[in-house]
């Protein structure tokens, strides 16, 4: 299927590894014109040479980190020096606490927050007007499956987390007179680095391998395996493109079937 991708200015934030930077291989794969972006210089520099190694075009990449106010703003100025404009943006950026609510602080809760909803925030309300002037305008953010399923030990993101939902149901309400599609993809266990390093920790205590750790977490998921991110970056560049032109306001579970409640 032609995702009809050829020349579509595309964003892709927390693209230096895991699902961002599978998400971006692929979209370069299609024939996006790319800026991926990521906190860390030498992270993003190194997705950009896997991403030229692999499909042969170099993406034009930029340091940012949206959680700070004014980053996302620099990061849409370069976006409009560097592709003309921005037909889609993808945001990849967040993440979790493992904590007990009584050992959680005011501090943990807003610096979770800021990371997980301010910075999608503050992404898209810096990148509209270049969207209002794109074609087939889309915004992608990347949830978790626990929005709908909480984990135990993880109640500060699973709350922000579920909060993504009501803004991505909420924003493409408010943006469709602009054409502007809002979307999400929640994934579920997917052998990321997040997942492999807490495997090697809890492998080293048990004093197990890696792989039994990743088996034993398997075990709860229907499909019985963990995700790869590239069967994650295969929705979200989905969403993104315009062959999904009548699709907005969802938040599609890409998870093995974990969360087992109704939508």
């Amino acid at each position: 299927m032609d995702l009809r991708y050829d020349g579509r200015r595309v964003l892709v934030v927390g693209a230096s590894a895991g699902i961002g930077a599978a998400t971006a291989q692929l979209l370069a794969g299609e024939g996006a014109r790319l800026l991926i972006a990521a906190r860390g210089q030498t992270g993003i520099e190194a997705a950009a040479d896997r991403i030229a190694r692999a499909t042969g075009t170099r993406p034009a990449t930029a340091s940012a980190d949206i959680t700070q106010g004014g980053e996302a703003e620099r990061l849409v100025a370069v976006a409009r020096e560097s592709l003309g404009g921005l037909d889609a943006v993808i945001d990849c950026v967040g993440g979790s606490i493992r904590s007990t609510f009584e050992a959680l602080t005011d501090e943990d809760w807003l610096g979770n927050y800021s990371f997980n909803v301010l910075s999608a925030v503050r992404l898209v309300r810096a990148s509209l007007p270049l969207l209002r002037a794109g074609r087939d305008p889309a915004i992608v953010i990347l949830g978790a499956a626990s929005a709908r399923m909480p984990y135990p030990g993880q109640v500060v993101s699973n709350v922000h987390k579920a909060g993504l939902l009501a803004l991505v149901k909420t924003l493409a309400g408010e943006f469709a007179g602009d054409g502007i599609r809002v979307n999400a993809v929640a994934p579920g266990r997917t052998l990321t680095r997040l997942w492999t390093e807490r495997a090697d920790r809890l492998a080293a205590e048990r004093e197990v391998t890696r792989e039994a750790i990743i088996a034993e977490f398997a075990h709860e998921i229907p499909l019985g395996r963990f995700g790869d991110p590239e069967e994650v970056a295969a929705m979200v560049v989905w969403l993104a493109s315009p062959r999904a032109g009548y699709v907005t306001g969802q938040t599609v579970n890409v998870d093995g079937g974990i969360a087992r409640g109704l939508p």
